[in-house]
């Protein structure tokens, strides 16, 4: 399965950097506001499907751009072809390709490419997180005044936006730097590496975090959602680092979430 998940990342990153930097205004489509689309994303997202389903047809699909094909089986592939579509068409070279399995709701593989820097960071459960075959780890710093962390802006959550920037405000006080790169798969995968020391953001989706929440526990690190619990791939909320920094991490974040007025299913979560 891991050996179908990477050939599929790297025939699909072929596409993304033959089409990289040639991407026109009419090959831009808007899903909705600020989310965008291209043919490149759609290619890239059929040639994954297609190799994973030629080797194992049975299996079901939760894909970006295509949704999901259910099939009768405990395994489901989540999938992202392109995370950080604006980076790709705007020649920023920082996206990725995401791809992990679950098990009867249980990562088991996740891959995460940078086709740019020919990255491939990637993990099974129980057997550790690698990039491009090395074993990685993630970082070991105690001292928040000494971590680098990651996030992402609320470009589809807006209505949490002011209460996400006073907690970046709050987070920005403790820390030695925060980046906003634009693929969260790859900063995920980046705190697994060590390279940063946290990330959180919020109004992900599950095909964005699959992949890199176990390349992360698989390298060592604790993921969850705003509130230390288990449910960020159906929440959206992320917030992850190791052990040491992650309860500090979420100290911070739940003095400004902890009262937020959830919405549906949102609301469950608490």
């Amino acid at each position: 399965m891991i050996e179908t998940a990477i050939h599929a990342a790297k025939s699909a990153s072929e596409i993304l950097i033959n089409n990289f930097g040639k991407i026109s205004v009419e090959d831009i489509k808007e899903k909705e506001k600020n989310d965008f689309l291209t043919f490149v994303d759609e290619q890239s997202e059929n040639t994954i499907i297609e190799i994973i389903l030629h080797a194992f047809p049975d299996h079901s699909i939760l894909a970006e751009e295509s949704g999901l094909k259910k099939h009768e089986s405990d395994y489901e592939w989540i999938i992202d072809p392109l995370d950080g579509t604006k980076n790709f068409i705007s020649g920023i070279p920082f996206y990725s390709i995401s791809i992990g399995l679950l098990y009867k709701d249980k990562m088991q593989l996740g891959v995460v490419l940078d086709p740019i820097r020919n990255e491939l960071f990637h993990a099974q459960r129980d057997d550790g997180a690698y990039l491009n075959g090395k074993k990685i780890h993630i970082s070991n710093r105690s001292n928040l005044n000494e971590c680098l962390f990651a996030t992402g802006f609320p470009f589809k959550k807006k209505q949490f936006l002011s209460t996400y920037i006073k907690c970046f405000q709050d987070i920005f006080q403790h820390v030695s730097g925060i980046r906003r790169m634009g693929s969260a798969a790859l900063d995920l995968a980046y705190v697994a590496a060590g390279r940063f020391d946290g990330f959180w953001e919020l109004g992900l989706n599950p095909w964005d975090m699959a992949a890199g929440s176990l390349i992360i526990e698989e390298a060592g690190g604790k993921i969850s959602d705003f509130w230390g619990k288990k449910p960020y791939l159906r929440s959206g909320f992320v917030a992850t680092a190791n052990s040491h920094i992650h309860p500090q991490m979420i100290q911070i974040i739940q003095r400004h979430f902890r009262s937020i007025d959830f919405k549906n299913d949102e609301r469950e979560l608490l």
